[in-house]
């Protein structure tokens, strides 16, 4: 089992960059693709972005493409999303999570481990 920490959430203004990390313990993060997820009030918890095992298959949500970078880091355990020209709308808790499926994995169902999030609160 893996056990997932993130961090770097925080208040930030629209149009800034926020950097969350994700660290993993338990097992070797190699052995999992991972993904990013977040949950805004009064909506599903959505897709934002996911890493293969060794990273050389990414996949981003539309409304994130060009703006978030998903990268890991498997000497260090540790996962990362650069969050680039925010807005308000993207306020949210951001989730890392872990998945045995090999490749990308773009919806929830398909990891089995979270970790217990992070807040992003973007203001105008």
């Amino acid at each position: 089992q893996v056990q997932l920490v993130e961090s770097g959430g925080g208040l930030v203004q629209a149009g800034a960059s926020l950097r969350l990390s994700c660290a993993a313990s338990g097992r070797t993060l190699s052995n999992y693709g991972m993904g990013w997820f977040r949950h805004a009030p009064g909506k599903e918890r959505e897709f934002v972005a996911t890493i293969s095992r060794i990273g050389s298959s990414t996949g981003y949500a539309d409304s994130v493409k060009g703006r978030f970078t998903i990268s890991r880091d498997n000497a260090k355990n540790t996962l990362y999303l650069q969050l680039n020209r925010l807005n308000r709308e993207e306020t949210a808790v951001y989730y890392c999570a872990a998945t045995r499926t090999l490749g990308v994995a773009t919806t929830r169902w398909q990891y089995e481990y979270w970790g217990q999030g992070a807040q992003v609160t973007v203001s105008s």
